[in-house]
């Protein structure tokens, strides 16, 4: 069955600063994202993997080049329509976990289709809770679950929407191994049941070898990785 791409990203740039201090934080970045492909993105700190990541979420414009998706370009669209793409097409899942303090975890899982006034589906809510250990904390508060737990709660909400496409930085940074693995697990299961398109930055070669294709970002270049062996 032919792919559908759900992405195509073409040249883009993005400096950060201004003459001896500019930092090239990407450079002639092009690649594509299809439905049901988990890619993964490794790379040394710096490379600016986040940044690409900032980018094609709409979190941050580039200098130059594109981002379409449904046929347009979201570097030329206003901050309303960004809103929309990003609680309706997008699901994010940081380094930071961007509770809210004074909400529960299930309140804090599905503010975003609130905002969105739309109905939560609470049967696939307690799905991903139980799936990620977190269904007795549902009436919990943030501060009174631990990093990991946090984490996993961020991750529930960034897939709460069935979103067409994830958008995930280092999603296993703070766990153990055995919740790291089960956490790529559901990734990847979602991804396959939902047709979605999985964008994945990690340092956990481990992660990466399970992905479709793996790129190498270095000094703001992306390349592929095939074989463990980089070619452009």
């Amino acid at each position: 069955m032919e792919q559908q791409t759900v992405m195509e990203v073409s040249g883009l740039c993005k400096t950060f600063g201004q003459g001896n201090t500019a930092v090239k934080a990407l450079q002639n970045v092009s690649f594509s994202l299809q439905k049901g492909q988990f890619a993964a993105v490794t790379g040394e700190s710096g490379s600016g993997k986040s940044t690409l990541l900032n980018v094609v979420g709409s979190l941050l414009l580039p200098d130059s080049g594109s981002v379409v998706v449904d046929g347009k370009d979201i570097t030329k669209e206003k901050d309303e329509e960004l809103s929309v793409y990003r609680r309706r097409k997008i699901g994010f899942i940081f380094q930071s976990y961007n509770l809210i303090p004074v909400l529960t975890i299930e309140e804090n899982i599905v503010l975003p289709l609130n905002l969105d006034n739309t109905a939560p589906d609470y049967t696939y809510l307690g799905e991903l809770l139980r799936a990620t250990g977190l269904e007795s904390k549902r009436r919990a508060f943030p501060h009174e679950l631990s990093g990991g737990q946090q984490q996993r709660v961020a991750f529930v909400r960034a897939l709460i929407h069935k979103p067409e496409i994830i958008l995930a930085d280092e999603p296993t940074g703070n766990l153990d191994s055995k919740n790291s693995r089960e956490i790529i697990s559901i990734l990847t299961e979602s991804v396959k049941k939902y047709n979605q398109a999985l964008l994945l930055i990690t340092h956990d070669l481990t992660i990466a070898a399970q992905a479709d294709i793996v790129y190498r970002m270095q000094d703001g270049e992306m390349t592929v990785l095939e074989n463990g062996v980089s070619f452009r």
